[in-house]
């Protein structure tokens, strides 16, 4: 506990931890931060019993650390602290709770959903003058097409993981690009299913700009889903307007349909997650010039 809380020599360049295993993942975190306080290079090594003899906890905490090392990665640590050690009921008294199950950040996106989900029906009355640009909060894509880091690429389990959570946190372009510069800068030159895979995410983008809340890229056919809610003040919106007008301009293209009380939007020829970006851009540029001239 003195060594955590206020050892600085700046000097030292070199920390020992022995039976790492029985520390806490912030007391590990905390310990490795007392050497390379100055311009001098710093180790730190965690001394424990071979992996395959520790707990599931255990090695998921150095795993962990040795997986966020690089300076600002303390929130890293607490969210990945969340998830191995598990949180309680955000919204009632227990200590303990189901999150642990799930992971804090679904738990996060589920309560969100649910709680647009009640402005939107229930209380759409007392949040009528709450004006909001975000049409859908995310796209479910799904594909039979080869998009992922393939094991060849990146061998570590951990690190692909690592990776996928930060191209899904991804929101702007400079940043899709400067993450595919780092992969090649680390990795070497990308494999074609990653260059899918980062497209993937610029579609996604513009899918859910457009108001579509999942895509079925199969058997070289692409179907655009629309807002399951057929109340939502979407189908009134100069968005939903712009995708009626394309389709009645290019009606070789696409046509669209209801199923279940679901409409959906199908094009075929799509047989590449690029094809199908080159797709529906047009129908995106289109509505943005609708708003730009309303």
């Amino acid at each position: 506990t003195i060594i955590e809380s206020g050892l600085d020599i700046p000097n030292a360049n070199t920390i020992l931890i022995n039976d790492a295993q029985n520390y806490g993942l912030s007391d590990l975190h905390q310990l490795r931060g007392r050497v390379g306080r100055s311009n001098k290079q710093a180790f730190c090594y965690l001394l424990s019993p071979p992996l395959t003899s520790l707990t599931a906890e255990a090695r998921k905490r150095l795993q962990a650390l040795e997986q966020f090392s690089d300076l600002g990665s303390g929130i890293n640590i607490a969210m990945r602290d969340l998830d191995i050690r598990g949180a309680g009921d955000i919204l009632g008294a227990e200590q303990s709770g189901f999150i642990s199950d799930i992971g804090y950040e679904m738990y996060q996106k589920i309560l969100t959903e649910a709680v647009n989900e009640l402005k939107e029906n229930e209380f759409k009355e007392l949040y009528k003058d709450e004006k909001s640009e975000i049409i859908v909060s995310d796209c479910q894509i799904e594909t039979d097409l080869e998009i992922l880091i393939p094991d060849e690429y990146i061998t570590n389990i951990a690190e692909r993981l690592a990776l996928y959570k930060e191209l899904d946190s991804i929101e702007t372009e400079e940043k899709l690009q400067n993450f595919e510069i780092n992969l090649i800068d680390r990795f070497g030159p990308i494999p074609q299913s990653i260059v899918e895979l980062l497209n993937t995410i610029r579609l996604r983008w513009i899918a859910k700009e457009l108001g579509f809340e999942k895509l079925v890229l199969k058997s070289d056919r692409m179907a655009c889903f629309f807002i399951a809610n057929q109340d939502s003040d979407y189908f009134q919106s100069s968005v939903f307007s712009s995708i009626l007008s394309y389709i009645q301009q290019n009606p070789q293209k696409c046509r669209i349909k209801e199923n279940k009380n679901r409409l959906s939007m199908l094009f075929t020829n799509i047989d590449s997650i690029k094809s199908a970006l080159s797709t529906i851009t047009p129908i995106k540029e289109i509505s943005d010039k609708n708003k730009k001239s309303s």
